[in-house]
């Protein structure tokens, strides 16, 4: 590891001065409900029409809510399982999830996508590059729901309203907007946490009378072009871009290189580390043994997570600040050492690699003021980082100005454009590149809510924090099974992480069918020991109040409440839920029979 000299109290004393920047009293209440005129920025440009069809009241065994990598999954683990009445609802005119609603030019996973897709090798597929662009991710996609049949019976363009328990029956009751009461012994939970645009609330949004749209809703109507590019109805408009991290990071090149004018609004600067995106080798696909994918994802886990082993299968930006780390540790023998000694360590390797990224702005970027603005000062765990290789020179082209807010944002729009440091600047069209809600409450998520036993709501359940056992069931609501929320492992392959449970659900589901069992519900005891063992596994990960704001830390409100995560990562996670399934005698569940 390359050394580099610097003043740790000094580097400190800049990320608390810019974190003090950026702090504001509303929190995530900074952003808007995208209800009433909002709304508009949810609909679909996808879709040619909504599909005409009768409401829905039939039965089925089981109702999966998503189909994003989460219901895709659960739908996958339950056809291996030999269920075979199932019953997708999807608010997407297909399915994908993210995928679906992310078309923007240059979207692509920023985990390598040998590990980030799922279920490869049953579908005997192997990405046609490292880091897979967007229009391949939703083609796989709909190659799951194909092969695992997931289309049969689905109901798309449908969004779930209400789910509520019939204790007389034992069967959820599946309300949704387009009038479908379904029947449902189980239901699966599978609504992601990147499905809802979110928009900031700043004074005047809705003045402006120029073109504007979300990203997740890219507008190729008005920009013409598609995933590749080729924005041509560009070529006369100053746009302006609102929003500089995962999404901006991919779409500002691909503006830059069409727009008469581009503006990016900048609150906070993403660290933006190298890609390095390449073509997948033939000759290497040609000569992957079977478990290859199982091995490559339980390999980056491992280094992810700190457990040694002996490769780095995936080789990339992720990996190498682990590796870093580990090395910087072994060099003055970490082993034995007090923690607080170790965390001072790790936090001297962070200083060194986001140093790393700030030298790389400063020899890309031509102008100093504008490669100064676009350092990001902050500890690299506060905000997920970004990979990218066009991003930085695109602030050298003529035609792209950096408009940085010094950590204030945007102040307001108007109906000609926005105003950033009391300038107004005129805009053709308004790119919001402002993410998907992630700090509100579950049933917010999914944009309904959920009634278990005795009227019991989600919501007062889940108050302050999540409550279940093993991130797959929760008390008071029988035969409701999660995915992809709370009480899992948290990975950075997400993927990874939701089939964990997708599989622990498709279990429970498919044994409780084949033995009669009529209702699964977590014990009180054996939930209230996950939730600790939840808690004890985060000690020493509690949301860093020092971080610069952003969704990880709740927008510079870190929860006091301890989240209901476990934090031993995926490997152990996956032998927590193994073990209990060997033992087969559904341990802390509450099961009845007719």
């Amino acid at each position: 590891m390359s050394e580099i000299e610097f003043d740790r109290e000094a580097v400190r004393a800049k990320y608390r001065e810019e974190r003090d920047r950026r702090l504001r009293p509303d929190g995530t209440k900074q952003y808007l409900n995208l209800v009433g005129d909002f709304s508009r920025y949810l609909e679909d440009p996808n879709a040619d029409e909504v599909v005409d069809r009768v409401p829905c009241t039939d039965e089925t065994d089981v109702v999966v809510i998503g189909g994003g990598f989460a219901g895709l999954l659960a739908g996958a683990r339950l056809r291996q399982q030999g269920v075979e009445d199932i019953r997708l609802v999807e608010k997407g005119a297909d399915v994908g999830g993210t995928w679906y609603w992310n078309r923007y030019p240059g979207a692509q996973c920023d985990v390598e996508s040998y590990i980030y897709l799922p279920l490869l090798e049953e579908l005997g597929y192997v990405p046609t590059e490292k880091y897979a662009h967007a229009p391949e991710i939703l083609s796989h996609s709909r190659a799951i729901a194909e092969k695992y049949r997931l289309y049969d019976g689905a109901l798309l363009q449908t969004e779930v309203t209400e789910l509520r328990w019939d204790e007389a029956t034992r069967r959820w009751l599946v309300r949704t907007d387009r009038g479908d009461e379904l029947r449902s012994r189980f239901v699966v939970w599978g609504c992601g946490a990147l499905h809802r645009a979110k928009l900031p609330g700043l004074p005047g949004i809705n003045d402006f009378k120029g073109h504007s749209f979300h990203s997740s809703r890219w507008d190729y109507g008005y920009t013409g072009g598609d995933n590749t590019g080729g924005l041509v109805g560009l070529q006369d408009k100053v746009v302006g871009v609102i929003g500089t991290g995962a999404s901006g990071v991919q779409i500002v090149p691909h503006v830059g290189a069409w727009a008469k004018q581009l503006y990016v609004f900048q609150r906070t600067p993403s660290a933006v580390h190298v890609r390095g995106n390449r073509a997948t080798d033939p000759n290497w696909a040609e000569s992957l043994q079977p478990g290859w994918q199982r091995r490559r994802m339980q390999n980056f886990a491992n280094l992810m997570t700190g457990i040694p082993d002996p490769e780095d299968l995936v080789d990339d930006g992720w990996t190498a600040g682990f590796k870093e780390i580990v090395a910087r540790a072994a060099q003055v023998g970490a082993e034995g050492l007090a923690p607080e000694v170790i965390a001072d360590m790790m936090e001297e390797a962070d200083f060194v690699r986001m140093e790393q990224v700030r030298q790389r702005v400063g020899s890309t970027v031509v102008d100093p003021a504008t490669a100064e603005a676009l350092k990001p000062y902050y500890a690299g765990h506060c905000k997920r980082p970004c990979f990218h290789d066009e991003y930085l020179d695109t602030f050298n082209h003529p035609n792209v100005t950096l408009v940085d807010s010094h950590g204030k944002g945007v102040q307001r729009v108007t109906e000609r454009g926005v105003v950033v440091n009391n300038v107004e600047y005129e805009l053709d069209c308004l790119i919001w590149a402002t993410g998907f809600e992630i700090a509100t409450s579950v049933t917010q998520k999914a944009g309904n809510e959920v009634y278990g036993r005795g009227g019991l709501t989600l919501t007062d359940a889940w108050t302050p924090t999540p409550q279940t056992l093993h991130g797959c069931l929760s008390r008071g609501f029988p035969n409701l099974l999660f995915i992809a929320y709370a009480g899992g492992a948290f990975s950075v392959n997400f993927p990874q992480a939701i089939d964990l449970l997708a599989t622990q659900s498709a279990w429970i589901i498919a044994n409780a069918l084949r033995d009669g069992i009529t209702v699964v519900e977590a014990g009180q005891q054996a939930q209230d020991e996950w939730v600790a063992t939840c808690a004890e596994s985060q000690q020493g990960m509690e949301p860093d109040a020092g971080c610069t704001p952003s969704y990880q830390n709740n927008e510079g409100q870190p929860h006091r409440e301890p989240q209901h995560i476990y934090g031993g990562g995926p490997q152990k996670f996956g032998e927590i839920l193994r073990n209990w399934r060997t033992a087969g005698d559904f341990h802390g569940v509450e099961l009845t029979r007719d």
